[in-house]
Formats: structure tokens, sequence, C-alpha cells
């Protein structure tokens, strides 16, 4: 799979010119930290290569083991994971972690719940593994690599596992862009990191938080992302097969947003749930779209406050959807569980996962998945230290009395 250098700017829509000073002065920035290209054609076709293995040098604490409802910790701060489950009811988890965010060791690690496991819940969670690193990606792409940020994972319908994940060459995430890398062993070996083309303008400015959607557009994937460059917008990339991007939409908002997280209704259409980016205290925002995903018009905010914090959506195998997030207006102390039983039309809250009246305590950027035996799973950053696990069955998913 080779995902190309370049994209027809027809395919972007939404995509404005910036002024001509700013795109020769950002253009002279990214061609001085571009990395030479190790080998004239290392990369073609991808040579499938063993996954990274060797974890950043921390220092103080070594590694954790598993405890119950944690990730096994491999890094003094973790956070932004992802889950996907996996046809053999395994749960896989991706996230970053290393000394800080945006620190130079930061790598993106991936762990398997094994559902035939003894541990938690019945499961056991794998030691970790850093399958993406600066080096590793800045070989691999030919381009300077200052961090890495947020990672996603899907499964296709031939059962391809793909990952996503987000580098920054400067500047802060709104300088991302995002690459891809693809296993055809089920996570063992992983294909050398590629760089999607989102922007014919400098390829920047474009990152990934929640998993993408696939048989309900009838080939390729729909790719949530959003856009951080003077403006913040969520947008949805539909991909082919291989992952090269085909076309994107934006999703419009009277309000800056950030992050849309997908999930498909009764009737096919789609709905998106994104995080308010403020100014001020918020809803959690939302966006429909009826044409699977080629264009999105603007819905009422949910009666959910949200400040300026990760929202995960999830439709039920039941077909109620649900939904985590920081239900506050003034910090991510409080995460909780809402559920609509109608397409999105109603929510209530129905557990509350933590509360601490301490403001320094941080219970964010939730994922969900449900797996082959109807478990939900869900798992979320812990105090920027680790990343908690619980499961739940659909008929504990509510605790809170209506």
């Amino acid at each position: 799979m080779r995902l190309p250098t370049a994209l027809p700017s027809h395919t972007h829509p939404y995509i404005r010119p910036v002024a001509a000073g700013l795109a020769v002065a950002l253009a002279a920035a990214g061609a001085a930290l571009t990395v030479p290209r190790p080998g004239p054609a290392r990369f073609e076709p991808p040579v499938r290569s063993a996954p990274v293995s060797v974890a950043p040098q921390l220092r103080g604490k070594p590694a954790l083991a598993a405890t119950d409802g944690f990730l096994p910790r491999v890094a003094p701060s973790a956070h932004a994971v992802n889950l996907l489950a996996l046809a053999n009811g395994d749960v896989l988890a991706s996230w970053f972690a290393g000394s800080k965010e945006g620190a130079p060791d930061v790598a993106i690690y991936l762990a398997r719940w094994h559902a035939a496991g003894t541990g938690h819940h019945g499961g056991l969670w794998s030691e970790p593994r850093a399958v993406a690193t600066r080096a590793a990606t800045q070989a691999a792409t030919g381009r300077y690599v200052r961090k890495l940020g947020n990672a996603v994972l899907g499964q296709d319908p031939e059962g391809r596992l793909h990952l996503w994940f987000v580098s920054v060459a400067f500047g802060g995430w709104a300088g991302s862009s995002i690459n891809q890398q693809v296993s055809d062993d089920d996570g063992r070996t992983w294909t050398p990191a590629q760089r999607l083309v989102t922007s014919p303008f400098l390829n920047i400015s474009t990152l990934v938080r929640t998993p993408p959607l696939w048989p309900e557009l009838g080939g390729g994937a729909g790719l949530p992302v959003y856009h951080e460059f003077i403006a913040k917008h969520g947008e949805w990339l539909r991909l082919d097969d291989d992952g090269r991007v085909l076309d994107k939409a934006r999703l419009p908002q009277p309000r800056r947003a950030l992050q849309p997280a997908v999930a498909a209704l009764d009737d096919g259409d789609l709905l998106a749930l994104l995080r308010d980016a403020g100014p001020g205290p918020g809803r959690v925002l939302a966006a429909t779209s009826a044409d699977g995903g080629a264009s999105w018009r603007p819905a009422e905010p949910l009666p959910v406050a949200n400040p300026n914090a990760a929202v995960a959506l999830l439709r039920l195998a039941d077909g109620r959807l649900l939904l985590a997030c920081n239900p506050i207006a003034g910090g991510r102390n409080r995460l909780a569980l809402w559920l609509s039983e109608d397409q999105g039309d109603n929510w209530y809250e129905a557990r509350v996962l933590e509360e601490s009246n301490d403001g320094e305590d941080e219970f964010s950027y939730p994922a969900l998945a449900q797996d082959r035996a109807g478990r939900v799973h869900v798992a979320y950053t812990w105090k920027r230290e680790t990343i908690r696990h619980r499961v739940l069955t659909p008929d504990t998913l509510q605790e809170v009395r209506r």
C-alpha cells in the first residue's frame, strides 16, 4: 500500500487559500525541517517490519505491572486511549505515553485484552509494545518529527488492522499531520508509517482522535478528523480500501469544535458529537449526515455540558447510543456515561465513572467498545498518569436513577 504524495484540489471544497506570505514562510520552514529519506526506494513497496519494541528511556519509577482496572503502566504520563473490539472477542487499546505530553520520548503503545484470560472481568492485558516512535516515523516518512500524539485503531472488512496517529514537525498541535500503519497479521507486525495527504497546502493541521466507520459506507472507510490551524472544526475523510484519501467534508458548527465522534443510526444517517472548543462553557455539539458523510448539517447541541473536553460515542448492539463525557462546565474531574434510547433525540445520565472534588484530578479522553460477548469496555485517562479500564454489561450501564 502506498499513499499519494498529492491530492487533487477539487476533492477539498472546504479548503480556502491562506495568505501568500504565510504560505511561503511555512513552506520554507517545512523544507528546512525535511529529513532525507534513508535509501532511494526503501519502502516501495512497504516492507513488513517487526514492531518497535524498545520503550523510551525513562527516569524514576520502573514500569509497573498490570493492576485490576488499569492498563499496564509504561511511562510516568499516559493519554488519549482508543479501543477496538476484534472479531475473536479480544480488545485492542492504543494510546501515547512518555515523560509528559509532547515530550520527545512519547511513543504510541498497543496492548491486547485477551477475552479468555483470567484477569480483570475474565480478561488479561498483554504487555504494551511501542508500535510507533518518533525516530521510526521520521525514518519512514523522510520528515523531521518533533513529537507524536493521538492514535486511533480500525479493522477493515478483510481483517487488516489500521493505526492512524498524529505527528508534529514544528509548532504546536495545529501543525499536525496524520500517519498510517497497517498490519496484515493481527497486529504482530506493522508497515512503516506513511503520511496521509489531507490538504494540498503544506498538508498540516489535521488530527485524529476517534475511530473510523467501515461497513456503513459500502466500501472504504470514513475517518473523523479535525482541523486546528486558525479555525477549529471537525472534518470527515473518505478513504479507499488502501487508506488513500478520496474526499473530505467539513462538519459545520456555529462555534469552534473539535474531535468528532461518529455513530450510525437505525435509518443509515450518521450522528457526530463534538467537543465544544469555546470560548466559555459550552455543551456537547452535534451534526448529522444523510449521505454517508458526503455532507453534514449542524444539529441542536445536547443538553450535556462540555468543558472543552473530548467525548466518545458508541452504538450498542441493542441500538442504544452510549456517550462518555465530562458533563460539567468547570473541568474534567467528573466523567460519566449518558444513554439515548431514541437515536440521539433525548439523553439521560446513566452512570458516573469518576468524580473528584479536587480540581486537580483529571478523568478525560474516554474511549468505548463493545466486544463479541456484549461487554462494554470503557477506557480513559486517569489523572494523566495512566489509563483506566472498566468492563460493564449492557444491563449495568445504568446506575443513576432516572
